[in-house]
């Protein structure tokens, strides 16, 4: 925060027309650089969630990874 505090009051002893340029090149890099604001959103109870859970009973889920190396195996390398 020094630093902020110290780059203020440089630009607060330049003269009025230099300020606006400051001011002016603040905004084209907020256009150039734009932030996108996290919305204030809720973190989700996942365990109420339905789809949690959905393929708990398949038997071929089992291991998961082993699942994804099949599926892989069969439509890559035919």
């Amino acid at each position: 925060m020094l630093e902020f505090e110290r780059l203020k009051q440089d630009i607060l002893t330049l003269p009025n027309d230099a300020q606006r340029l400051v001011s002016d090149f603040v905004t084209f890099l907020k256009q150039r650089y734009p932030t996108h604001e996290r919305e204030n959103h809720q973190a989700l109870d996942l365990d109420q969630e339905p789809f949690v859970g959905m393929w708990c009973d398949r038997s071929d889920m089992v291991d998961s990874s082993a699942w994804v190396k099949q599926v892989r195996q069969q439509h890559w390398h035919r």
